[in-house]
Parts: C-alpha cells; sequence; structure tokens
C-alpha cells in the first residue's frame, strides 16, 4: 500500500489511538518481549499457532512511541493466518512501506521492533519444533509442524540478532 505523508500519519495515529490485538494472549506458543532502549519502546509479542503452522491470534502488549505502538498494532494484522516461515521471510523493508516510509524513517528503529521481535519469536518456535520432531524421529516442514512448544525469552532484546534498516 502507498500512502501520502498525510494519510500515513493518520493511519499510525489510528493504531496508535485504537490499538487492534491488544492484550496478552493465554497459552501462546510464541511470547518474547523485545525494545528499542533509545525510545524506551518495550513490546512484547504472543502468537498462537495452530497444527497447520498458521498463526491463529497474534497480540502484541507494550508501551513506547507512537510508531512503535502503531506499528506492533499493524504487525498483528499482517501476520495473521501466516506460516512461521512467512513471519521470519517478511522484511523490515516492507514493513516500512507500509507504515509510510517517509513518516517512520525518521525512526526505523520504533518502527521495526514489533516486528524483529515476532520473527524473533517465530524462528525460535521454529527450530524448538525442528529439535522436538528430530528427537521424536518424525519429519516436519519447517513452520508447519504440529507440536506445541512456547518460546518465553522474556526482557530479552528481541532486535539483537537482526538490525532494522536505517
Amino acid at each position: 500500500m502507498t500512502m501520502d505523508r498525510q494519510e500515513a500519519i493518520e493511519f499510525l495515529v489510528d493504531h496508535y489511538q485504537h490499538p487492534h490485538n491488544k492484550g496478552p494472549l493465554p497459552d501462546a506458543d510464541i511470547h518474547l518481549t523485545g525494545g528499542n532502549p533509545g525510545c524506551s519502546d518495550r513490546v512484547e509479542m504472543y502468537a498462537k499457532v495452530g497444527d497447520d503452522g498458521r498463526v491463529e491470534a497474534v497480540t502484541f502488549e507494550g508501551e513506547g512511541c507512537t510508531i512503535s505502538m502503531a506499528a506492533a498494532s499493524y504487525v498483528t494484522e499482517l501476520t495473521q493466518g501466516m506460516t512461521l516461515d512467512e513471519i521470519e521471510a517478511l522484511s523490515f523493508e516492507t514493513l516500512i512501506d507500509d507504515l509510510g516510509r517517509e513518516v517512520v524513517m525518521t525512526r526505523p528503529t520504533c518502527a521495526t521492533v514489533a516486528l524483529g521481535t515476532l520473527k524473533k519469536g517465530a524462528h525460535e518456535l521454529n527450530m524448538r519444533r525442528k529439535a522436538e520432531s528430530n528427537a521424536t524421529g518424525t519429519d516436519t516442514d519447517t513452520g508447519t509442524g504440529t507440536d506445541t512448544a512456547e518460546s518465553k525469552v522474556a526482557g530479552k532484546d528481541a532486535n539483537a540478532a537482526e538490525e532494522p534498516v536505517g
């Protein structure tokens, strides 16, 4: 989606003032905290992954600037129904374009903290499921495993592994 500057601002303010999918998610398969110390952003991402390997529900909690919280709200909508592999493959560039590049490029770390956190959680869950299937001798397709697992690394900076653009 391509928006002009004013449309991007309105989009971000709407997601900030009326966040979508905000709150904890009981029995989440992914629960990971990430942050941006430079702006005091903190985001917790939750996702429930179905037996078919697709995200059934994704939510967030957190505190931070308008861009980080609006982006977290948007990321929950964007990733609903995706596989773990699809989430891992999402680019920060695509997210920045979707949010309105002209506006969010002033704060790229804020704009990408939620996606970076969710990508790390998806990767960890993918690796855990692969390890569990290897241990049991069952074959699993990346991102579509049927075992349940949790990725809880609260307090860890999930964005340390992959730097956002900017």
